[in-house]
């Protein structure tokens, strides 16, 4: 074991970490916004957004995410569609994320009560507004937990955005791993900041789960 080069290549492994941070940043807010989306669409009496959001979903969740990032980097340019690299890890990272989320969701607002919703129409609400006043926020506090494992996820999972380019952890871990001849060490270091990410993350995130069921 020889980290002796360290001294000259730790700030590969911080600008990895913040491309990393950064990526799964966009990636989740992104995945919930189309996540909310499709579950809507699930959810709506529309038997053909119904099929859509379904079909989606099954369709993301049983392709490996490689293949979807390489559809999006070098399939989407055939249609006239140029993405950077950054953006295309984002939008396929994004595109993945949003399945989940939306099976996350869609299970936080079916289990919100419905008398909630049958009480929002009693008052003269719409159901469109009720949904957005009412259930959606209570559905939130509840998925919470489950989107902050998604954000965790996300940051494990950005690592195959390396194979487009993008300098992320896992990236600038292999062009230290060249420039250094050192197969093991790098990885390592790799692995380490991985799970002080995902770790650290995971502590804050049951920090404010107690805090939240302390509220209530």
């Amino acid at each position: 074991m020889d980290f002796s080069f360290l001294p000259k290549y730790y700030l590969f492994f911080i600008n990895g970490v913040e491309y990393t941070i950064v990526l799964a940043f966009f990636t989740v807010i992104i995945g919930f916004i189309l996540g909310l989306l499709l579950s809507l669409m699930r959810l709506s009496k529309s038997h053909i957004l119904k099929f859509i959001a379904t079909a989606y979903i099954e369709f993301i969740r049983g392709t490996p995410i490689l293949v979807q990032l390489y559809i999006v980097y070098y399939g989407l340019p055939h249609v006239g569609v140029n993405l950077p690299e950054f953006s295309a890890g984002v939008a396929a990272l994004s595109v993945n994320s949003a399945a989940y989320i939306a099976e996350i969701i869609r299970a936080g607002i079916q289990a919100v009560d419905a008398g909630q919703m049958e009480a929002a129409r009693s008052l003269g609400m719409r159901q469109s507004k009720a949904m957005r006043y009412v259930i959606i926020p209570q559905a939130v506090k509840n998925i919470l937990p489950a989107l902050g494992n998604e954000f965790i996820t996300v940051i494990k999972e950005s690592s195959v955005a390396s194979i487009i380019g993008i300098h992320e952890l896992m990236f600038n871990a292999d062009t230290v791993r060249g420039n250094t001849y050192r197969p093991f060490e790098p990885l390592g270091i790799a692995a380490v900041m991985y799970f002080i990410l995902t770790f650290g993350l995971s502590k804050f995130l049951g920090i404010f789960e107690r805090r939240m069921k302390a509220s209530d």
